[in-house]
């Protein structure tokens, strides 16, 4: 019996180019989904009778009741190892089998300089200005050689944002609820001794913490407020870490000098959500980990996932 394989937003309908899914056939039939599905009712009528499913990373969330309405469901394959908008305890009562792939850190990190350097040079502005006619330079740069660079999180991805940090002559600072001294002089970057320590003098702050309870609505607006007028807020990781509504007050009112992001609490953004308007938000559609190389791990790793399913002995199993 053909199983039926569906990949969800495939926004660049990368997926069947990115690996070898012939090795799969005949047992596995292969779809290729490359809009965003933005409701339950649309997963549960585009997955109705797929038993594979293969989601990239948080994009279309696997909740329990979008799995009570996709009964044909044997193995849900994630990007990455480990995914927080898979419903653990749903799959596990159904018997729905989890995989991961691995994934690079280079690719976010990388992103997250395009963002810091995007905005200190206002590359937004002045490109627009060039291409259309408009002043030739209008801007003054902000330095980073000798700034403060404030890191929440000194995980893979936050110490290479501080090791290109320290490359550009940066003061690099960083703080979580975990971080050792140990673990910042490995990394060879001052512990601040609290994340109002690190706001407070911080040039540049970006986020790289894993989102959890700990972590959600982390920067609020008695944190914002305690940034400098001058500063730059950059966030990569997750939307949720940074209170909405606080970082538009601030923006509006000017309290921060920018902010760079690449992670949105609903995905895609709305066509008229405000931080598209906003003259002081760069603002990227979650590119992250959107890279050749990371896409052609994670495809070619799902299918060994899906192969390894069918051979009765799942690799790279979450639960």
């Amino acid at each position: 019996m053909t199983l039926h394989c569906a990949v969800l937003d495939d926004y660049q309908g990368a997926a069947l180019a990115s690996a070898d899914w012939s090795v799969l056939a005949p047992d596995v039939e292969v779809t290729v989904l490359r809009e965003h599905l933005p409701d339950e009712d649309a997963v549960a009528a585009a997955l109705a009778g797929v038993e594979i499913v293969v989601v990239m990373r948080e994009r279309t969330p696997m909740t329990a009741s979008v799995l009570a309405r996709l009964p044909a469901l044997r193995l849900l394959v994630t990007s990455g190892m480990r995914n927080a908008a898979i419903d653990r305890q749903a799959t596990v009562e159904r018997g729905v089998v989890v995989c991961g792939t691995r994934s690079n850190s280079e690719p976010p990190a990388e992103l997250t300089w395009a963002l810091i350097l995007g905005l200190a040079r206002h590359l937004p502005e002045e490109s627009t200005a060039l291409r259309s006619g408009g002043p030739w330079q209008s801007t003054v740069g902000t330095d980073l050689h000798g700034a403060t660079l404030g890191l929440l999180g000194l995980g893979r991805i936050g110490a290479l944002v501080a090791r290109v940090g320290l490359a550009f002559g940066m003061d690099v600072v960083s703080w979580s609820q975990n971080l050792t001294a140990a673990r910042a002089d490995e990394v060879g970057v001052r512990l601040a001794p609290s994340k109002e320590a690190l706001l407070r003098e911080s040039d540049v702050v970006s986020v790289h913490l894993v989102l959890g309870d700990r972590s959600r609505g982390l920067l609020g607006a008695r944190e914002l407020a305690l940034m400098r007028p001058s500063a730059l807020l950059v966030n990569s990781s997750r939307a949720a870490i940074i209170d909405r509504a606080a970082l538009v007050a601030a923006l509006h009112e000017g309290r921060i000098a920018g902010a760079g992001l690449d992670v949105f609490e609903v995905e895609p953004l709305p066509a008229d959500d405000e931080l598209r308007a906003l003259p002081t938000v760069l603002a990227t559609p979650h590119l992250g980990y959107v890279t050749q190389r990371n896409y052609a791990g994670f495809f070619a790793e799902a299918v060994e996932d899906i192969a390894s399913f069918l051979a009765g002995a799942p690799i790279r199993r979450l639960w």
